[in-house]
Parts: structure tokens; sequence; C-alpha cells
């Protein structure tokens, strides 16, 4: 394997060497999704515990970078040098992924995809101290479209690594605001503007989660063809498939493991036999397209009629709706705290290019004119200036701090915005 991933960085460097291979003249028909793949391939060895420690100290947050991260930095040239050739391509991404195989379809490349994000939030740090512009344009760049792509397989999971992936992006360009030039975060929201348009959480519904829940159904139905007759059998068959899949499901999208006698509650609602479980997944065919259209609706509409939903889920007599459906409603939030970042970063640009006049252009998603602009002074220095959201998330406003000079290390969002860092 070590003597495979060294032949690959080899090609990879020479290409880089040869007569012609600029940007101007990269193949723009092929799949991102193949590019990608093969920049994981030549990603370079995990970072020390150390020094990742260090970039999330107080030390590391308020000091430039050491002189040893530049090695590091460039390890990953051969994975970003990938990465930003897909961005130029002109055809979709299709990362490959088989859904006949249900909750067994492997999507290996979303924590990758990941990974590079946060690689790029080092590598801009590195860029930006160095001076290069440009370097930390396409390093961010090629995460942001690498993010709209990561949807393109169709899964909410896919849909929540692409919000994951915009906060990052979002969260660097405010943490080193001062530092970007009038032309650089110009032609960063030009290509923010330019890449794909995002995957939606809507759209997962009627692909991937739609599906998933006819997957379970059939697997019943297989393992009734498998073991005619015997009753006992299928039905255990039914809790070795189905107990993993709702305890990954329950942990992963609502933060809580499986509730010990869910299968004894799904089959006491099935009347104790297969035949009931298969009609239970049949109950909610219609829910989802309610759930599509509902999860489509813009914040001021959605709130209401998804309580209503969530009602009517809570009170069924199918355990099965709050497991495939309820997990559903809460990843909505995310897509509004993204969609208000999309805003504030995009007014901040424009603040910094044309000041208040630019800055007045650029609407609240959730309010009814500009964003709610203020200088943030702390330990008294003016360090930047944050822009507060009328999204009100986690019962307090959404708000980012974009951060213009250097000194001690704030939050620049979340709960705790504007308070020290001290750790």
């Amino acid at each position: 394997m070590k003597k495979i991933k060294s032949i690959c960085l080899t090609l990879v460097v020479l290409a880089a060497g040869l007569p012609g291979a600029h940007s101007e003249t990269l193949r723009t028909d092929i799949n991102p999704a193949l590019l990608y793949y093969q920049a994981f391939l030549v990603a370079p060895s995990p970072m020390s515990s150390a020094d990742q420690e260090y970039l999330t100290s107080k030390a590391g947050r308020e000091q430039k970078l050491p002189e040893r991260f530049g090695p590091i930095c460039t390890g990953y040239d051969s994975e970003f040098s990938l990465a930003r050739q897909a961005v130029h391509c002109a055809v979709p991404c299709d990362w490959g992924i088989d859904f006949s195989r249900g909750a067994n379809a492997m999507l290996p490349h979303l924590a990758r995809a990941k990974a590079l994000a946060q690689a790029a939030q080092l590598r801009v740090m590195w860029d930006l101290q160095r001076g290069d512009q440009t370097g930390a344009r396409d390093d961010l760049l090629a995460a942001f479209v690498l993010a709209r792509n990561a949807s393109r397989d169709g899964t909410i999971i896919g849909a929540m690594v692409q919000d994951a992936i915009e906060a990052i992006v979002f969260a660097t360009v405010a943490q080193n605001f001062g530092q970007f030039s009038p032309e650089t975060l110009q032609q960063l929201q030009g290509g923010f503007d330019a890449a794909p348009a995002p995957g939606t959480m809507a759209a997962t519904i009627m692909t991937a989660e739609f599906n998933l829940s006819r997957w379970c159904a059939d697997q019943v139905r297989q393992l009734q063809q498998q073991n005619p007759g015997n009753e006992e059998k299928v039905l255990s068959g039914i809790r070795g498939f189905f107990e993993p899949l709702a305890d990954a499901s329950s942990r992963i999208f609502l933060g809580t493991p499986l509730e010990t006698n869910l299968c004894q509650r799904l089959l006491n609602a099935a009347g104790g036999t297969s035949d009931g479980i298969v009609k239970l997944f049949g109950e909610m065919d219609p829910l989802y397209p309610r759930l599509a259209e509902i999860m489509a609706l813009p914040q001021k509409d959605y709130e209401g009629r998804m309580k209503e939903f969530d009602a009517q889920i809570q009170s069924s007599p199918n355990p099965l709706l709050p497991l495939f459906l309820q997990r559903l409603a809460h990843v909505r939030a995310r897509e509004f705290r993204i969609e208000a970042q999309r805003a504030m970063v995009q007014a901040a640009i424009q603040y910094k290019l044309h000041g208040e006049s630019g800055f007045n252009t650029i609407k609240d998603p959730f309010g009814d004119g500009p964003l709610a602009f203020q200088r943030f002074v702390f330990k008294g220095r003016d360090r930047g200036f944050e822009l507060k959201s009328a999204y009100a998330a986690d019962a307090a406003p959404f708000a980012l701090i974009f951060v213009e000079t250097p000194g001690r290390a704030f939050q620049i969002s979340g709960p705790k915005i504007g308070e020290e860092i001290t750790k």
C-alpha cells in the first residue's frame, strides 16, 4: 500500500511539472468524484497529536504558525492540486454509490471530504501568513466546491457534510477576514456564486431516505421468502438487521442511543408478525412527500408546519415514524444556520469592498432588511465587526464576528460568542 501511494504521489508531482499542465488546459470533462477519490488517495498521514493540540490551543489561535507547519502544509499539495482541478469540471459529480444496498451502502468519501476541508483551514492560515493570497483563495474554493459536490450522493448525511464544510469555510473567512485583500475577497465571492447549487435536505427525503424505508420493507420480505413458514426465524432476522440500523440512526441524528425496547414495541405494534412489520413500513410512504414539502418551506412557514407534523409523529402508534421521520425534522435547522452564514459572509465582503452602501445591498434571509451590524471591541480594542441575523438559533440570535486585527483569541460564533478562549 505504501509503495502504491508513493507511485501515485510521484505521478502527481510529475504531472504538475509537465508542459501545458496549467489550469487553462486542464480537462474539464472528468467526473469530479474521480479527482476527489484520487486526491484522497494521496492525502498525507494525519498530523501528530501534539501539532493538532497546538492548533486548537490558545497559543495556536493567537500566534503565527511555527515553521514546522510549513512541511505539514506542503504535504497536502498533491491532494489540493486534484481538489482544485475538480473546481473547473463541467460535468456533474457522481460518487458511484450503489443504493441498491440500502443501509449497507458505503459512503467513504464523506469523512475524507470533511478532513480535506479541515486541512484547508490550516493551509489558508499558512498561505496568508506567507502573503499567498492566491493559494488561500484556491484552497478555500476547492473546499467549498467539494462541499457542494459532497451532497450529490443524494443522502441526508451528504447534505449534512456539505453544510459542515461550508461552515468551516465561512468560519475560516471570518477568523482571517482582515488578512484577505479586497481583490481576494471579491474573487472568493465570485467563486462561491459560481459553485454548484447546494443540495437540500428536502431533496434527500424523496431519494435516499424514502428508498431506505422501502429497502427495509424489502429486507423483511426477503427474510419471509428465505424462511417460509418459520416466523420465529424471520423475526430473529429482522432484529439482526434492524437493531444496528436503528441504533446508528438514533445516535447520529438524535444524539441518543436506541431505546432498549424499540424492537419489542415494533413487534407489539405489528401484532407480533412480520407481515405487520411490512405494513408499518408501508404506513410511512405517504408521509415522505408531506415532509419533503415542509422541509422546502422558508423558516417563517416551516416552524408551524413542522410542529404539526411532529405532533402527528409522536402521537402515532407506529414506532417507526419517530425513528425514520423525526430525525429528518432536526436537520432543517442546520440549513437555516448555513443560509444565515452565507448572507453574513456576502455582506461582510460587500462591506469591505463598498462600505455601508454595499453592506446594505445584502438582506438578512430571516429579517426584513440588512443584517444587524456593530463594531466588536474586545478588551478595549476594536478587533472587527459582528453581524447578526434575525434567525433565532438555540433561543439566541445567530451571529458571526469577522476578525480584522490580530490579538487575543475569542469565540467568533456560538453561545459563547465574543468570550475569550482560555484553554
